[in-house]
């Protein structure tokens, strides 16, 4: 739609509120997962492997919500809306089944679950906001999405953490989830589905300019397959070039994901994991002493949740920061990003120096600014880019460009580059920050100046 009004903070706010939800599940599942698996006796090289399964489902259901939200209207219902409601029931069903897992296989199946739903609510999202906003606001509308991102980031985040310091205990059975984690699981399902409510019912959509010629396109007898490698096919140039820097981002932020527990409890906590073999579990020496090693890790697993929220925090400041700039003025996209970006690399850099584990609040602050950015920028330069009428479609393809480089990551990368720094695993932490490096740098490749800094005709 050409002439789409101007909307208020509150309307922006209203509609990119389901992304608090969205947050929860997520940040559950980047902070808490590899702890669930390691609490299940997953070993810590195998990590990486048992997530590969969020990639793989972002590889296949983005592509598909994308395509089939373009074609969706509903005079009652819109046409990204229905899309927030489904993936928000499935995500808060299995958020509240994934701590109670019994065992290993069953916790991975459930993380394929979970990230498939979430993805169902999240990448129409990403599409609301060129729906709705002119072309002048687009900044400030993703900048207020990474607001509300940031605070369901810190705020999930510290939640088992939160709950255990209320009296919930931390400690648990061999091969059990504490019940820490569960009570925080199952607080992100209630947060997840209640944000997606309001926005649905708060939110309304344009439809089509012309609802007779949408539903002759959409009554057109396509392959959906056709149709996305077409549209894959003409990308624009500046789409590609930002999917090289998408790449190095979000494998960055998955070895965060995947690796960023064992890291930090062993290398700045000092209490690893305790491996079930190395016990003697039959001799009751040995399994109190496993049981004080475990509940160590788990307490210490609470903290390096708590510190990776700070970067939830620290990019709720930088969105507001941005917010109050894009409202006003018109930034640079290109350079915003890049600083950004290098800023959080020397943030998992700092990681390997560290003894003192308040420190990591200065290792995640300055991560957070690289997040706030890698969820604002990179949309706001695309959205300037591509045709809005095939919108959907071409958010679903440029995720393609976070999901690949975790599939990478997943199926060896990780282990590779960091094995060229020693066998710790705190050296995935130094690859995570040469990579974000790399991607800031790799913003010189960006040149469209409608990308770069939009400016009003």
């Amino acid at each position: 739609m050409s002439n789409k009004r101007t909307l208020s903070f509150w309307e922006i706010w209203n509609m990119s509120f389901g992304f608090l939800g969205i947050q929860f599940g997520f940040a559950l599942q980047g902070g808490f997962m590899s702890r669930i698996f390691q609490t299940l006796g997953a070993d810590k090289d195998a990590i990486p492997l048992l997530w590969i399964a969020a990639p793989l489902t972002g590889l296949l259901v983005q592509p598909i919500i994308g395509y089939m939200s373009d074609r969706t209207w509903s005079p009652r219902w819109g046409r990204r809306r229905p899309y927030f409601l489904i993936g928000a029931v499935l995500s808060s069903i299995t958020l509240l089944l994934v701590p109670h897992s019994p065992v290993l296989w069953m916790a991975a199946g459930f993380l394929w679950i979970l990230d498939a739903s979430i993805n169902i609510s999240m990448e129409p999202f990403r599409a609301l906001v060129a729906d709705k906003l002119p072309e002048s606001q687009r900044s400030n509308g993703f900048v207020i999405q990474t607001l509300i991102i940031g605070i369901g980031t810190w705020v999930a985040s510290n939640l088992p953490w939160f709950v255990s310091q209320l009296g919930v205990s931390d400690a648990a059975p061999q091969g059990v989830v504490p019940m820490s984690v569960k009570v925080a699981f199952a607080i992100g399902a209630f947060v997840f589905l209640t944000s997606i409510i309001i926005t649905v019912f708060t939110t309304s959509e344009y439809p089509p300019e012309d609802i007779k010629a949408f539903e002759e396109q959409k009554n057109i007898k396509n392959s959906f397959i056709s149709d996305i490698i077409k549209h894959a096919a003409s990308m624009p140039k500046t789409m590609l070039k930002l999917g090289v820097i998408q790449f190095f981002s979000w494998f960055a932020f998955f070895t965060m994901w995947s690796l960023a527990n064992p890291a930090l409890t062993e290398h700045v906590f000092q209490t690893p994991a305790p491996i079930e073999s190395h016990f003697d579990m039959t001799d009751s020496v040995q399994a109190t002493a496993f049981d004080t090693a475990n509940t160590s890790f788990q307490k210490s697993s609470n903290l390096v949740g708590s510190y990776m929220g700070v970067y939830g925090l620290s990019s709720m400041i930088f969105a507001l920061v941005l917010s109050f700039f894009t409202a006003k003025i018109n930034i640079n996209r290109k350079y915003v990003h890049m600083v950004s970006l290098m800023l959080g690399g020397i943030g998992f850099l700092s990681m390997y120096y560290i003894t003192d584990p308040s420190q990591l609040t200065w290792s995640f602050a300055l991560i957070g600014l690289s997040w706030g950015s890698i969820l604002s920028m990179p949309y706001a330069m695309l959205s300037s880019s591509v045709d809005e009428n095939n919108m959907g479609v071409f958010m679903g393809l440029f995720n393609m460009f976070i999901v690949i480089p975790q599939i990478v990551a997943a199926l060896g990368g990780i282990t590779l580059v960091s094995s060229l720094f020693g066998s710790e695993t705190i050296n995935a932490m130094l690859v995570a920050g040469l990579s974000l490096i790399i991607a800031g740098l790799a913003n010189f490749l960006i040149f469209n100046k409608k990308a770069i800094s939009y400016q009003a005709e």
